[in-house]
Protein backbone atom coordinates (compact mmCIF):
# COMPACT_ATOMS: atom_id res chain seq x y z
CA UNK A 1 0.00 0.00 0.00
CA UNK A 2 1.50 3.84 -0.79
CA UNK A 3 2.24 5.75 2.21
CA UNK A 4 -0.70 8.38 3.27
CA UNK A 5 -0.55 12.04 2.98
CA UNK A 6 0.87 13.89 5.73
CA UNK A 7 -3.21 15.59 5.83
CA UNK A 8 -4.94 11.87 6.00
CA UNK A 9 -2.43 10.49 8.07
CA UNK A 10 -3.20 12.76 10.59
CA UNK A 11 -6.81 13.07 10.31
CA UNK A 12 -6.87 8.68 10.33
CA UNK A 13 -4.08 9.40 13.45
CA UNK A 14 -7.24 11.68 15.09
CA UNK A 15 -9.70 9.02 14.50
CA UNK A 16 -7.58 6.32 15.76
CA UNK A 17 -6.69 8.30 19.15
CA UNK A 18 -10.35 9.14 19.71
CA UNK A 19 -12.07 5.55 19.07
CA UNK A 20 -9.47 3.73 21.10
CA UNK A 21 -9.97 6.25 23.95
CA UNK A 22 -13.08 6.17 23.66
CA UNK A 23 -13.37 2.08 23.53
CA UNK A 24 -11.53 2.67 27.04
CA UNK A 25 -13.57 4.73 28.27
CA UNK A 26 -16.18 2.85 27.46
CA UNK A 27 -14.98 -0.61 28.54
CA UNK A 28 -13.86 1.07 32.58
CA UNK A 29 -17.68 2.36 32.37
CA UNK A 30 -18.22 -1.53 31.67
CA UNK A 31 -15.86 -2.30 34.46
CA UNK A 32 -17.71 0.38 36.98
CA UNK A 33 -20.98 -1.18 36.40
CA UNK A 34 -20.05 -4.56 36.84
CA UNK A 35 -18.77 -3.78 39.99
CA UNK A 36 -21.36 -1.83 41.11
CA UNK A 37 -23.43 -4.86 40.11
CA UNK A 38 -21.66 -7.51 41.82
CA UNK A 39 -21.09 -5.53 44.87
CA UNK A 40 -24.93 -4.63 45.94
CA UNK A 41 -27.48 -6.17 47.62
CA UNK A 42 -30.37 -4.86 46.24
CA UNK A 43 -31.45 -6.45 43.45
CA UNK A 44 -32.63 -3.51 41.73
CA UNK A 45 -29.41 -2.00 41.60
CA UNK A 46 -27.95 -5.04 40.07
CA UNK A 47 -30.61 -5.30 37.37
CA UNK A 48 -30.20 -1.46 36.26
CA UNK A 49 -26.92 -1.47 36.34
CA UNK A 50 -26.49 -4.52 34.26
CA UNK A 51 -29.59 -3.08 31.49
CA UNK A 52 -27.02 -0.09 31.63
CA UNK A 53 -24.03 -2.46 30.54
CA UNK A 54 -26.59 -3.79 27.76
CA UNK A 55 -26.94 -0.18 26.83
CA UNK A 56 -23.02 0.20 26.22
CA UNK A 57 -22.71 -3.16 24.81
CA UNK A 58 -25.73 -2.96 22.38
CA UNK A 59 -24.77 0.83 20.74
CA UNK A 60 -21.64 2.51 21.31
CA UNK A 61 -19.04 0.05 21.69
CA UNK A 62 -19.34 -2.56 18.69
CA UNK A 63 -18.67 0.45 15.96
CA UNK A 64 -16.23 2.64 18.17
CA UNK A 65 -14.01 -0.69 18.61
CA UNK A 66 -14.38 -1.53 15.08
CA UNK A 67 -13.24 2.21 13.83
CA UNK A 68 -10.59 2.06 16.39
CA UNK A 69 -9.38 -1.51 14.44
CA UNK A 70 -10.16 -0.39 11.04
CA UNK A 71 -8.05 2.78 11.47
CA UNK A 72 -5.50 1.33 13.04
CA UNK A 73 -4.75 -1.45 10.55
CA UNK A 74 -5.23 1.34 7.68
CA UNK A 75 -2.34 3.69 9.15
CA UNK A 76 -0.10 0.47 9.65
CA UNK A 77 -0.49 0.13 6.24
CA UNK A 78 -0.06 3.45 5.18
CA UNK A 79 2.75 4.47 7.23
CA UNK A 80 6.26 3.00 7.47
CA UNK A 81 5.20 1.22 10.38
CA UNK A 82 3.80 -1.27 8.33
CA UNK A 83 1.44 -4.27 10.29
CA UNK A 84 4.40 -7.07 10.50
CA UNK A 85 7.62 -5.11 10.24
CA UNK A 86 7.58 -4.19 13.96
CA UNK A 87 6.68 -6.19 16.90
CA UNK A 88 4.68 -3.61 18.40
CA UNK A 89 2.29 -2.80 15.85
CA UNK A 90 1.84 -6.36 15.38
CA UNK A 91 1.17 -7.18 19.30
CA UNK A 92 -0.81 -4.25 19.02
CA UNK A 93 -2.87 -5.37 15.74
CA UNK A 94 -3.59 -9.36 17.69
CA UNK A 95 -4.20 -7.57 20.70
CA UNK A 96 -7.05 -4.85 18.99
CA UNK A 97 -8.27 -7.84 17.25
CA UNK A 98 -9.00 -10.57 20.36
CA UNK A 99 -10.38 -8.34 22.43
CA UNK A 100 -12.71 -6.63 19.98
CA UNK A 101 -13.70 -10.51 18.96
CA UNK A 102 -14.15 -11.13 23.05
CA UNK A 103 -16.34 -8.48 23.30
CA UNK A 104 -18.96 -9.50 20.19
CA UNK A 105 -18.70 -13.05 20.61
CA UNK A 106 -18.17 -13.37 24.72
CA UNK A 107 -18.54 -9.95 26.33
CA UNK A 108 -21.84 -9.24 24.67
CA UNK A 109 -23.86 -12.21 25.36
CA UNK A 110 -22.50 -12.82 29.19
CA UNK A 111 -24.21 -8.78 29.49
CA UNK A 112 -27.64 -9.88 27.76
CA UNK A 113 -28.36 -12.82 29.87
CA UNK A 114 -27.22 -11.04 32.88
CA UNK A 115 -29.74 -8.26 31.78
CA UNK A 116 -31.96 -10.68 31.42
CA UNK A 117 -31.50 -12.59 34.42
CA UNK A 118 -30.43 -9.89 36.88
CA UNK A 119 -28.10 -12.37 38.51
CA UNK A 120 -24.66 -11.16 39.69
CA UNK A 121 -21.86 -12.60 37.60
CA UNK A 122 -17.99 -12.20 38.32
CA UNK A 123 -17.31 -12.76 34.94
CA UNK A 124 -18.86 -8.99 33.90
CA UNK A 125 -16.38 -7.63 36.20
CA UNK A 126 -13.31 -9.91 34.70
CA UNK A 127 -13.95 -9.58 31.22
CA UNK A 128 -13.72 -5.48 31.32
CA UNK A 129 -10.62 -6.01 33.65
CA UNK A 130 -8.50 -7.77 31.59
CA UNK A 131 -10.05 -5.52 28.43
CA UNK A 132 -9.08 -2.37 30.81
CA UNK A 133 -5.62 -3.91 31.32
CA UNK A 134 -5.07 -4.79 27.32
CA UNK A 135 -5.77 -1.07 26.64
CA UNK A 136 -3.67 0.49 28.89
CA UNK A 137 -1.15 -1.85 27.93
CA UNK A 138 -1.85 -1.08 23.99
CA UNK A 139 -1.73 2.42 25.12
CA UNK A 140 1.84 1.62 26.32
CA UNK A 141 2.83 0.21 23.24
CA UNK A 142 2.28 2.73 20.80
CA UNK A 143 3.93 5.33 23.48
CA UNK A 144 7.18 3.07 24.20
CA UNK A 145 7.28 1.26 20.68
CA UNK A 146 9.54 -1.64 22.51
CA UNK A 147 10.89 -4.99 20.54
CA UNK A 148 12.41 -3.26 17.64
CA UNK A 149 11.51 -5.22 13.90
CA UNK A 150 10.17 -8.76 13.39
CA UNK A 151 11.76 -11.36 10.65
CA UNK A 152 9.95 -9.88 8.24
CA UNK A 153 10.44 -5.94 8.60
CA UNK A 154 14.43 -6.98 9.40
CA UNK A 155 14.75 -8.75 5.90
CA UNK A 156 12.32 -5.66 4.02
CA UNK A 157 15.36 -3.33 5.73
CA UNK A 158 17.88 -5.64 3.46
CA UNK A 159 16.64 -5.08 0.80
CA UNK A 160 17.93 -1.83 -0.60
CA UNK A 161 15.38 0.79 -1.84
CA UNK A 162 14.89 1.64 -5.32
CA UNK A 163 16.24 5.38 -5.32
CA UNK A 164 17.22 7.83 -8.16
CA UNK A 165 20.79 7.44 -9.08
CA UNK A 166 22.84 10.77 -8.14
CA UNK A 167 25.00 12.30 -10.57
CA UNK A 168 28.72 12.43 -9.71
CA UNK A 169 29.29 15.77 -10.51
CA UNK A 170 25.87 16.70 -8.54
CA UNK A 171 24.65 15.64 -5.05
CA UNK A 172 21.51 16.52 -6.29
CA UNK A 173 19.43 13.41 -7.42
CA UNK A 174 19.13 13.04 -11.16
CA UNK A 175 15.97 13.28 -13.45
Amino acid sequence: MKHLKRPVRRALLVVHVATSVSWLGLTIGLLTLGVTAFRTSDPAITQTAYQAMKILVDWPIVPVALLALISGLVLSLGTPWGLARYRWVWIKFWLTLITFSATVFALRPGIHTAAATGIPDSSLVAAPTVATSAYLLMTAISVLKPWGLTRRGRRLRAVPTSRKPVDERSSAPTA
